[in-house]
């Protein structure tokens, strides 16, 4: 596959290449494989417990993508259909009959009974040892799963420590040494167990709610982790949603509802207080037998369920005594909580209900009787509570800071200038404008997030005051939560990300001075300070980040709900559930047993920055004759044949000089009068964790294409996008050797005109036509905004031209417009790289950019 671009591991150390004598993750003996016993299970034949191909294609569409039990039933019912597809069902009762009986499944859900002064609640729930047998047992994860903790360094002096999955952080070297230590044994496997809860809508109308609660291990890659067509998430639980409306008394009801979850959570993971301190036995997919201790490790959740879980007061941190009062300044970042008195006061209860609220009020929690991780093994619940990106940083500081600039600078301005930005492959353009956009998600916010510093760069500020700080301000929070999404940090990039955070709090005071703000006592700002701390202590954000969960919620939530009749619902989204996941979980079985012949083993590359990018074209032109005048009047690239004519000498003669060049150029004769064009350039990349690994999935693209006619005969505006282009020695990051140019037409040369130029072969099928923008320099690094300002490299009173082969280009990316005062009315999003001969270069589209020109 290669390896990808920036930081890669150069040094690995294992536990057990610390500690040999540990043995660390090793087998204690190995039995027959899951597979053997799955088989044994579901029958012999390929296709068992089902007949034939057609019988099992038939029985998953209808169960993963069918339009309901009626539907697939009355289809059935058809004269005919039954027997033309060889069925051995003939409805979905059958269907459901065969799922249940004869398809091995994950653990079942259970349906418990909780009372509340008076009122009856449901809970369902499944054993959570069963479940982590499940995930540790599939046989698709046996060759990802992960034994031991590691420290990984990028350099062979091992100084610059690397983080990126949870084996590479702190808290796994240091619980595997506090295990060994306490249970004296060796060939100890820690289980991290990862656990997030968040309550979600299921309808828009009736306020009917689910409050799902999910698992996972961290010897999984967060690669598996974050996909859920690889199902290496679980739903452990359907919490109850009840508002304790029938308590009348506001604080009475916070408490019950606050003790309702913690008790209906401790009853679900009871099971790892003991199997945490003595192990448990279990064997992965290969069948290999392994000494496991299961540790609750990370809560994953946003700030209300922080702070329900850690018991402290909404306004508070939840990992840390910070006060109230000045959370907002970095100043009040101190290290997590200890556990210590908040147990010792929590065990005050048995002292009686006085001396219990007495003793919670004086450490600083809510009078909870008995919190769900009081007993659990090895933790301190204050160090399990992670950085969220999505609520924290978009959902949280960004918003906060983007409805500040819209009272600063004016909702008008911005939506104006928001219309009038050029296109880009990972740009979404905002044409109505983003000041009155509601309810707005976290992807719309990460958007707006990769273009708002251009809005901000030369806008005006009331009473004459100077925007630099706004755009210091910005540009910092920026670089923030660039970084926090790393997938791999190093030492270096962590100091990167706090050096940013403290520029954004020392030019926050912008917003006190144009009367917007007097304090910035959130919570959310204040939770930014703590990143650092949990990067190195759990590995990288992506390890545990909410953008998982609520993806979760729509395959295990509401399309579940979708699928029943709204009445009594969750016996039904049970039950529906546990056939699926049998589907999923037999398909996977399936695939393996058919295709072992043909099954690829890919040699996974180093964790890296960004996976290795690869260019792609079509295989036929988008338009197979353009004429030279259309190149000219269409495609915009009036010295066509000049550029071409340099490009053809230069390549004959590369030694010659300049001058030489230029002579030469002026004596050659194009022969044709057409070319083959193409519209696009696609940059691809392989997801080696993807269930086709093979797959080329595109990751950028280049838009070069004139104007044309929609079906309705309305314009099209014509596309040309600007990318970066190596014209010299551009190494992996870095803008030396890079310079911005404008694509104008994409093309190849006829086999007649390579044969009469380069007789010796072109190696060089595609080609490009670019116009050329001024060089990064020093002189042109804007330094409050952080960006490169360029503008067309003139040349005799023209923009200078060129004719490049595309193995040049680098990768698309957007450039900002300098607006001045106000947005030019006539300026539009199709025509503003014409209109203005001033811009700046985005760095923020996205990773593979910002690496490259931060």
């Amino acid at each position: 596959m290669g390896e990808g671009h920036g930081i890669t591991p150069k040094v690995k150390i294992r536990y057990s290449d610390k500690y040999p004598l540990s043995l660390a993750g090793q087998a204690l003996s190995t039995r027959e494989s899951v597979d053997a016993r799955y088989a044994v299970a579901v029958g012999t034949g390929d296709w068992a417990p089902f007949q034939s191909k057609m019988d099992w294609e038939v029985a998953r569409w209808a169960k993963l993508r069918g339009q309901g039990s009626t539907a697939f039933t009355d289809l059935l019912a058809i004269d005919g259909v039954r027997d033309a597809l060889g069925l051995s069902y003939k409805n979905s009762l059958e269907l459901n009959k065969k799922i249940d009986d004869h398809l091995p499944g994950r653990p079942k859900f259970h349906r418990h009974e909780v009372v509340v002064q008076g009122e009856a609640m449901e809970l369902y729930s499944r054993d959570v040892m069963e479940c982590i047998q499940a995930l540790w047992g599939d046989p698709d994860f046996a060759g990802e799963l992960i034994f031991q903790p590691e420290r990984h360094y990028a350099d062979d002096d091992e100084v610059i420590r690397l983080y990126h999955g949870m084996e590479t952080g702190k808290w796994w070297w240091k619980t595997q040494k506090e295990v060994e230590s306490k249970t004296e044994k060796t060939k100890c496997t820690i289980v991290p167990v990862i656990i997030s809860s968040d309550k979600t809508q299921l309808t828009q109308f009736r306020n009917k709610s689910a409050y799902p609660v999910y698992m996972t291990i961290g010897n999984l890659p967060k690669h598996i982790r974050r996909k859920p067509s690889c199902q290496g998430q679980v739903l452990l639980a359907y919490l109850p949603t009840s508002r304790l409306s029938h308590i009348t008394n506001r604080a009475s009801r916070r408490r019950c509802l606050a003790n309702l979850f913690h008790h209906c959570i401790k009853h679900i993971l009871r099971p790892l207080e003991d199997a945490g301190h003595a192990g448990i036995v279990l064997t992965s997919g290969d069948g290999a037998r392994r000494r496991c201790f299961p540790i609750y490790s990370v809560f994953v959740g946003d700030y209300p369920e922080q702070v329900l879980v850690t018991l402290v007061k909404t306004g508070k941190c939840p990992v840390c005594p910070a006060a109230r009062e000045g959370i907002g300044s970095l100043d009040s970042i101190h290290p997590p909580r200890d556990s210590g008195p908040i147990r010792r006061a929590l065990r005050q209860i048995k002292h009686g209900p006085l001396a219990f609220t007495r003793a919670c009020q004086s450490a600083g929690i809510k009078p909870v009787q008995e919190p769900f991780w009081l007993n659990l093994p090895y933790l301190n619940i204050y160090e399990s509570i992670t950085p969220d990106v999505l609520h924290q940083l978009y959902q949280g500081v960004f918003k906060h800071i983007l409805a500040w600039i819209y009272s600063a600078c004016g909702e008008d301005e911005i939506d104006a200038r928001c219309r009038r930005l050029p296109p880009n492959h990972h740009i979404r353009l905002f044409m109505k404008g983003i000041t009155q956009l509601s309810r707005v998600t976290g992807t719309e916010h990460d958007q707006i997030s990769r273009f708002i510093l251009g809005l901000l760069v030369d806008i005006r500020l009331p009473d004459g005051l100077s925007n630099a700080r706004l755009v210091r301000a910005v540009r910092a929070l920026l670089d923030f939560i660039s970084l926090a999404k790393y997938p791999v940090h190093s030492s270096q990039t962590l100091d990167n990300m706090e050096q940013a955070l403290k520029t954004f709090h020392d030019n926050l005071d912008i917003f006190v001075d144009l009367g917007i703000r007097d304090n910035f006592d959130i919570p959310k700002f204040h939770f930014a300070g703590h990143y650092r701390y949990f990067v190195e202590l759990y590995g990288t954000t992506d390890n545990y980040n909410t953008e998982y969960t609520e993806r979760l919620h729509i395959d295990m939530a509401k399309d579940a709900y979708a699928a029943t009749n709204c009445k009594d619902e969750y016996p039904q989204m049970t039950l529906w559930l546990e056939r699926r996941e049998k589907i999923l979980q037999h398909d996977k079985f399936i695939r393996r047993r058919v295709n072992t012949a043909s099954q690829i083993n890919l040699i996974k590359p180093l964790p890296s920055l960004i996976p290795l990018r690869h260019q792609i074209m079509t295989k036929n032109p988008s338009a197979r004759a353009v004429s030279l005048d259309d190149l000219r009047q269409k495609y915009g690239a009036t010295d066509f044949v000049p550029a071409l004519s340099r490009f053809i000498a230069q390549y004959q003669h590369s030694t010659y000089s300049k001058t030489h060049i230029e002579r030469i150029a002026a004596t050659l004769h194009i022969p044709f009068s057409t070319v083959p064009v193409f519209h696009r350039l696609k940059f691809w990349s392989h997801d080696v964790y993807a269930a086709d690994p093979l797959a080329k999935n595109i990751v950028d693209s280049l838009h070069v294409e004139p104007a044309c006619l929609d079906k309705y005969d309305n314009i099209v505006p014509g596309r040309f996008d600007v990318a970066l282009i190596n014209y010299g020695d551009g190494g992996a990051s870095g803008v030396q050797g890079y310079c911005a140019g404008r694509i104008r037409c994409i093309f190849s040369l006829r086999p007649s005109a390579s044969e009469r130029w380069f007789p010796h072969g072109l190696p060089l099928k595609h080609l490009a036509y670019v116009e050329w923008y001024t060089p990064f320099r020093r002189s042109s690094f804007e330094p409050n905004s952080k960006m490169y300002r360029v503008s067309p490299l003139m040349s005799g009173g023209a923009q200078k031209v060129s004719v490049i082969p595309i193995s040049l280009i680098r990768e698309s990316i957007q450039l900002f417009p300098k607006f001045g005062p106000a947005a030019p009315t006539s300026w539009k999003s199709s025509n503003v790289l014409d209109q203005t001969s001033v811009f700046y270069v985005n760095p923020f589209s996205d990773r593979f950019q910002y690496s490259t020109i931060y």
